[in-house]
């Protein structure tokens, strides 16, 4: 003998569930469109607050997805590479000299992995010139002797890092560093040396 298994059909919704499923949704339509007309009618009255901030963050949409180059004699420095946050960008002349401040268009290795990176300015210090030797030892790099600085092993998310390789520095390019330990830079081979086609300006550092 088989037994065969009945399973009665799923109740009909009553007619009093969908109304008041339909209400609740007009409801919820009402009140988010009070929300934004309510956000709207703020943001007008308050345009002179909200201006500035959609301006910023246009140009940073701009420089991030569009156009990296500044187009501002006005540089902002967002990472700890040095300890200036404004800079004047003016045009660089036809030779740059050692403690220059220099904005440059990465070009390095480290694109490949970053693809972000490629072009985005770079604010850093000229440490080194054309006919400087680079040293490296226990990754503590040198330029003709003199320590600048050491490599770290590994990027902040955790992939191995080189150091640069020992070389003169040839002509119209440079080795380029900032003041902090952990900024990207000439240090590293991903980074390397900057070509004078790169350099997009000098920069006085304001504060």
């Amino acid at each position: 003998m088989t037994l065969r298994i009945v399973r009665p059909p799923p109740p009909e919704p009553s007619l009093w569930n969908v109304l008041w499923s339909r209400r609740a949704q007009r409801l919820l339509a009402t009140h988010v469109a009070d929300q934004v007309a309510q956000n709207l009618t703020h943001m007008r009255r308050r345009w002179y607050l909200y201006t500035p901030v959609l301006a910023i963050w246009a140009l940073a949409y701009t420089r991030l997805f569009i156009d990296p180059t500044p187009r501002l004699p006005l540089v902002f420095n967002w990472t700890p590479s040095l300890p200036y946050r404004v800079a004047w960008l003016r045009p660089a002349p036809p030779t740059l000299h050692r403690g220059d401040f220099i904005v440059f268009a990465f070009a390095g290795e480290a694109q490949t992995h970053y693809p972000g990176l490629r072009g985005q300015p770079f604010f850093k210090i000229v440490r080194g010139l054309p006919g400087d030797t680079i040293t490296v030892k226990d990754r503590l790099v040198a330029i003709n002797g003199t320590a600048v600085g050491r490599a770290k092993t590994q990027t902040c998310d955790h992939r191995p890092l080189d150091p640069i390789q020992l070389t003169v520095i040839p002509p119209r390019s440079y080795y380029v560093q900032g003041s902090s330990p952990d900024s990207f830079d000439s240090r590293y081979r991903s980074s390397g040396l900057v070509r004078a086609e790169q350099v997009i300006g000098l920069v006085q550092p304001l504060f």
